[in-house]
């Protein structure tokens, strides 16, 4: 047991470290940084004028919708890296696998595009 514990030593002593400067750096901010709001620095900032609506209103579907779909299809075309990488070592078939999975991505765009998923009116 005492092998197990000499190995995350070195990793507690980081920690520990870690926290001690945090809570250094948190207390000496205090001390030395003067603490006085004012109505100018308390106030809410957004884009130059005060919000108007409640922060917790709601979004429209078709905001969700685009971000999903934008996170598909950017998900998607991370699976083209790899598949550039080991191109040589895959061969014909690894290509046109490839070629059949664009061609699917492909149809799906073409079908949200007909459908008007990617219109933000």
């Amino acid at each position: 047991m005492e092998e197990f514990l000499k190995e995350y030593l070195a990793i507690l002593i980081f920690l520990g470290v870690a926290i001690g400067l945090a809570a250094v750096m948190v207390i000496a901010s205090y001390l030395v940084a003067p603490q006085r709001p004012d109505s100018e620095k308390v106030s809410a900032y957004e884009c130059g004028f005060e919000a108007f609506d409640d922060a917790r209103g709601r979004f429209d579907v078709r905001f969700y919708l685009v971000a999903i779909l934008f996170i598909i299809f950017d998900l998607e075309v991370a699976f083209l890296f790899p598949w550039a990488i080991s191109l040589g070592e895959i061969g014909l078939f690894g290509f046109w696998s490839m070629v059949v999975f664009l061609g699917i991505l492909t149809i799906g765009f073409v079908y949200e595009w007909k459908k008007g998923a990617l219109e933000w009116e």
